[in-house]
């Protein structure tokens, strides 16, 4: 399924950036890389590592899934990961699913479903799925997220939020 999306999201590229199939390939092959690194360290708990995936400075700009309503700047963002995985005890599973990419020049995007399994600090099951679309700028030659949306889906008629949402 990703194999699929990611070579539609090639052909979408090449068709609307007029690069070459060979460096929209590449960037695409790049921010994949940058995606799964950023996975990886969630899994090792490595702040540093993970905040590598996000521009460095207060142009970066979050929405996720608990308040505050949005996060400006890396700093910021930087402190609501950090609370994050402060509130998982044990091994964390961090999966990302369904990524489509589209590149666009230094400027690209994408969207996918992640997944982060663990227990809570009392022992209770963590399992959220989230719905997360990316905007990425290359700078200094590095792809880096710029600006991230994290959603869940709500059901209405309860209002209560789907955590572990299906298609």
């Amino acid at each position: 399924m990703w194999i699929h999306k990611t070579l539609l999201a090639f052909a979408v590229v090449t068709l609307c950036s007029g690069q070459t199939a060979r460096a929209a390939s590449n960037d695409v092959e790049q921010i994949t890389t940058l995606e799964n690194n950023l996975a990886a360290a969630a899994e090792a708990r490595n702040l540093d590592a993970i905040m590598k995936a996000y521009v460095r400075d207060k142009t970066l700009f979050v929405f996720d899934v608990i308040p505050p309503r949005q996060y400006v700047g890396a700093e910021a963002f930087r402190k609501d990961w950090a609370e994050l995985l402060g509130s998982i005890k044990g091994p964390l599973k961090y999966e990302i699913m369904d990524m489509a990419i589209v590149v666009v020049g230094d400027v690209a995007y994408g969207h996918s479903i992640q997944r982060i399994a663990g227990s809570g600090v009392k022992g209770d099951p963590l399992d959220l799925t989230t719905r997360v679309t990316d905007v990425y700028r290359k700078l200094g030659g590095e792809w880096r997220i710029v600006q991230e949306h994290i959603s869940i889906p709500v059901d209405l008629d309860s209002g209560k939020p789907d955590y572990n949402s299906k298609p």
